[in-house]
């Protein structure tokens, strides 16, 4: 390992010295996890869903797939990542709990009837815009969960809180959180 980078690692605390090698503690044994590509515990059939963000989140949808496919394939996460970007600068308050779930919930009942793919990534994004045309802010969180390594999009509130997802998002780690970032103050 390079002089530089162990003392750095030693600095920040994720090495440490020991006088003598250490053996690994045993792997903990668990049950393989079914595949879960983020929508396996959410339940089928159409959700009744009221209120004002039924109108729009089919067009909220319709922009997603649009950023999505508007140019190469291999930058079609950039571009969506940079649309959430722009959509959360342009909120001006929080959405409350009950406003984030009937957006989720409304993209759910638009996509529903999608004829094209729609899984975390275009639901997520899709009421991340649904929200933002209000001027409402959420957080919108692309993460991971290891062993077997699954990826998973969803939203929550600017307190933390998931918003429409079951407890199994608990273990996926975000890797990436836009939006919000104005309403946290260290």
């Amino acid at each position: 390992m390079p002089q530089l980078l162990a003392a750095h690692l030693l600095h920040i605390g994720a090495l440490y010295p020991t006088p003598a090698p250490v053996p690994w503690a045993a792997p903990v044994s668990a049950p393989a996890p079914a595949a879960s590509w983020g929508s396996a515990e959410h339940p089928a059939g159409l959700a009744n869903v009221t209120g004002r963000f039924s109108t729009t989140a089919a067009t909220a949808l319709a922009a997603t797939w649009f950023i999505q496919r508007a140019g190469p394939r291999e930058r079609a996460m950039n571009r969506l990542v940079s649309a959430l970007g722009a959509s959360a600068a342009s909120t001006r308050r929080s959405a409350s709990p009950a406003e984030a779930a009937d957006a989720v919930l409304a993209v759910r009942r638009a996509a529903w009837h999608a004829p094209v793919r729609t899984a975390c990534l275009e639901e997520s994004a899709a009421a991340a815009f649904l929200l933002a045309t209000r001027k409402l802010a959420i957080v919108w969180c692309h993460g991971i969960a290891a062993d077997p390594v699954r990826l998973h999009a969803w939203v929550q509130t600017v307190d933390g809180d998931t918003v429409a997802e079951p407890p199994s998002t608990l273990a996926y780690t975000p890797a990436l959180t836009i939006g919000a970032r104005h309403q946290h103050h260290p």
